[in-house]
């Protein structure tokens, strides 16, 4: 029972970014604290993508100063070149 109560605690501890609609959990004070810190965390090249947090697009020169917080949505549309 222990085990279980610890398991919990743990889990509830958990931080969550709604990234393109998949939650992602990370530990507490494991959270990405800016997007280019999340880009970071999920290895995408800051020059390929637009990003949206909650609703909100977010410029590419303000990646590194957009704090991020837990329950927030965020969206990364990836850019490619083509013909």
């Amino acid at each position: 029972m222990e085990l279980l109560s610890t398991t919990l605690d743990k889990v509830k501890k958990m931080e969550v970014l709604k990234v393109n609609g998949v939650e992602k959990k990370f530990a507490t004070g494991k959270l990405p604290v800016t997007v280019a810190d999340l880009l970071a965390h999920l290895n995408i090249d800051a020059a390929t993508v637009v990003a949206e947090v909650d609703g909100g697009i977010v410029q590419r020169d303000s990646f590194a100063r957009t704090k991020l917080r837990t329950g927030q949505a965020v969206e990364l549309i990836r850019l490619m070149g083509g013909g």
